[in-house]
């Protein structure tokens, strides 16, 4: 990769590719740094699979912890809490990959938070006529405080620069 992309600039084959990381062929796994023109010396080690990491781009971080606490937001707000992560997803999936996974991993989680609190109340509504429903309302307080509890905890280690996996998510954005 490294000298067909030096053979494609220097021999005018072409368009070269946008600067960004490629693989870098004399070291496996590891990657290099292609500023548009030329190889750079910035390279990253080869790392294990599972999402990004980002231990120095302050940016990135910050607005992946936006991503999950944007939902707290919505809620307080009387809103949807899926749009504050939909909305972040959808205007920064592109700038930084670390972004893209944390929005979207933000935005599963509510939607499955949605998805499973229309189920509770479509069961509790159902068996309340009943009378045996009354009880299982009780249980939106516990999944209330799940919910708060985990989108504080992945707010919190999105903004150390680690990734967050929900637990119980389904993942339909991917």
């Amino acid at each position: 990769m490294l000298d067909a992309m030096e053979a494609q600039q220097t021999s005018g084959g072409g368009s070269a590719p946008p600067p960004g990381w490629y693989p870098d062929p004399s070291q496996p796994g590891a990657q290099r740094w292609w500023d548009g023109t030329q190889w750079t010396q910035q390279a990253q080690a080869p790392q294990a699979a599972g999402p990004p990491a980002v231990a120095g781009d302050a940016s990135a971080r910050q607005w992946a912890m936006f991503a999950h606490l944007s939902a707290l937001l919505a809620a307080f707000l009387g809103g949807l809490t899926f749009l504050g992560p939909l909305i972040i997803y959808l205007v920064k999936r592109d700038e930084h990959p670390f972004i893209a996974d944390q929005a979207r991993e933000a935005l599963n989680f509510n939607l499955s938070v949605l998805i499973y609190s229309i189920a509770l109340g479509i069961v509790s509504f159902i068996l309340t006529l009943i009378l045996i429903g009354l009880l299982l309302f009780l249980l939106f307080i516990p999944l209330a405080i799940a919910w708060v509890v985990l989108t504080i905890m992945a707010g919190v280690k999105a903004n150390n620069g680690e990734a967050y996996r929900y637990p119980l998510t389904i993942r339909m954005v991917s």
